[in-house]
């Protein structure tokens, strides 16, 4: 029951992840590219508002688009200079960003490393669950361990079964999660250099 609780977790974390980022891949150079040919900075928020559907670049271009308005200096937050406040925004919706990218890799790397390990405890199990049965029964031939032991082993290689498609999706996701956080820093640091000059 924990193997088939940890296959499905790992595929339904799977499935979705490698649609998100089959889909971030596209969105977010598209978003990107749109937001710098804009001719304003508000036509270009509302670009990648419709453009960013899954909120990766948006909230960058919503600091910078808050951080061209005036507002009333009525915290420390916002006492500091222009720019460090614009970077600290930046930062904020880099970590939200991030965040959404790195969602499930955790459970990924979680039921790659400990689904062996169950495998192995369920073979442990069998196996001496299998022995206490056949010691009560007197004479005791190889046929008759063969059978219950076979069937103990196979909890290994459901083990095994179970976590490598986990452990090879963390590794394939986790590469296109930090490519697509690259991106996103280097659109961070653009926006930073263009509008954060004024402090």
């Amino acid at each position: 029951a924990v193997m088939l609780l940890m296959s499905v977790l790992s595929w339904v974390v799977i499935l979705y992840k490698l649609w998100f980022m089959a889909r971030a891949r596209q969105i977010v150079p598209r978003a990107m590219q749109a937001f710098w040919q804009m001719p304003d900075l508000p036509q270009a928020q509302a670009r990648v508002q419709a453009l960013d559907t899954q909120g990766l670049v948006r909230p960058m271009a919503d600091a910078v688009a808050g951080q061209v308005q005036d507002t009333p200096n009525t915290s420390l937050g916002q006492n500091a200079a222009p720019g460090q406040r614009l970077m600290r925004q930046l930062r904020a919706a880099l970590g939200e960003s991030s965040r959404q990218l790195q969602w499930g890799q955790t459970l990924l790397a979680t039921i790659g490393a400990t689904a062996p390990f169950v495998g192995l405890l369920g073979t442990v199990w069998g196996i001496h669950h299998a022995l206490g049965t056949l010691a009560g029964s007197g004479q005791v031939d190889i046929a008759q361990l063969a059978g219950p032991v076979g069937e103990a082993l196979v909890m290994t290689a459901a083990g095994l079964a179970v976590a490598l498609p986990a452990v090879l999706a963390y590794n394939l996701l986790g590469r296109s999660a930090s490519t697509l956080e690259a991106l996103l820093e280097g659109f961070a640091h653009d926006l930073q250099a263009q509008f954060g000059q004024n402090d």
